[in-house]
């Protein structure tokens, strides 16, 4: 004879709940936030973009100055300490209207319209101007762990690539191109019609996320998730598997959030202004 034994349903109801939990706890991250820490004086006109370089407690600052477009020579770099205290804005004078910025050893590479720049970061002298061909208005810069850089163009809709001093077209036909960052091989775009696209070393273009607003600044976070900037004031939080939260919205403002920079060890994005002439520190919680 089969004894049969009752269900203990109290049991059940508990190991239900349990596994529910378990399965919020593992789809839903915690909401992430930015506290801001300083910001700079109305002093820089027009910066465009900030890169960190940690190593040597700077930031360097593209000072578009009057105009996004003007080949006027009254561009620059700036340097700003970590905390925002200002070493030297006239660092590198004589630029036109400098954007995107990428670092490679010794190397400052800034997007100057049409070439991109060169400077020497220990004599703060422009070492080579290299002209991209067709270029109409060059946005961000990007260099991979191998010292290639990337350049995009927003009016043209390319991505040029320079080797060893030799520039050639990448990518083109990608809408609304501007922010780039390369990471390992692949290379991350801001493009196509508000979306973070990633091109594997193959030029398979990938689509990783759709954004509400067209991107400027992309800054990986270290675990496959990004930041994401879009200049009218917004910045986003990327997540891998493509889902976003909006972090910072200064629209109301008119407080624009062009090409930010981001401090992966201490966590801390660094905002240009743009029209409000001034550069912001956030942390990142």
């Amino acid at each position: 004879m089969i004894a049969i034994t009752k269900p203990n349903f109290d049991l059940m109801k508990r190991i239900v709940g349990l596994s529910l939990m378990l399965m919020l706890s593992m789809n839903l991250k915690a909401q992430q936030t930015l506290e801001k820490l300083w910001e700079t004086d109305s002093i820089i006109n027009m910066p465009e973009s900030v890169l960190p370089d940690a190593r040597a407690g700077v930031l360097y600052v593209a000072i578009m100055g009057n105009s996004a477009d003007a080949k006027d020579g009254i561009g620059g770099v700036g340097k700003l300490d970590l905390n925002g205290k200002v070493i030297d804005l006239d660092w590198v004078k004589g630029l036109n209207s400098p954007k995107g910025m990428g670092l490679y050893k010794n190397k400052l590479y800034v997007a100057d319209i049409t070439d991109v720049v060169v400077i020497d970061v220990p004599s703060a002298r422009v070492v080579q101007t290299i002209p991209v061909t067709g270029a109409e208005f060059l946005n961000d810069v990007t260099v991979n762990d191998k010292g290639v850089v990337f350049v995009s163009d927003s009016r043209t809709k390319k991505i040029h690539r320079i080797t060893n001093g030799k520039e050639e077209v990448y990518l083109e036909n990608i809408d609304g191109v501007n922010g780039l960052k390369a990471v390992a091989g692949d290379l991350y775009i801001a493009g196509g019609g508000r979306k973070l696209l990633k091109a594997d070393p193959a030029k398979n273009l990938i689509n990783v996320a759709s954004l509400p607003q067209g991107g400027d600044g992309i800054e990986p976070i270290g675990n496959g998730d990004f930041l994401f900037s879009a200049w009218g004031g917004y910045i986003y939080y990327v997540y891998a598997d493509g889902r976003n939260e909006l972090l910072l919205d200064t629209h109301l403002q008119k407080i624009n959030t062009a090409d930010i920079g981001y401090d992966p060890v201490k966590k801390v994005v660094y905002v240009p202004t743009f029209f409000k002439k001034s550069v912001a520190a956030y942390q990142l919680k």
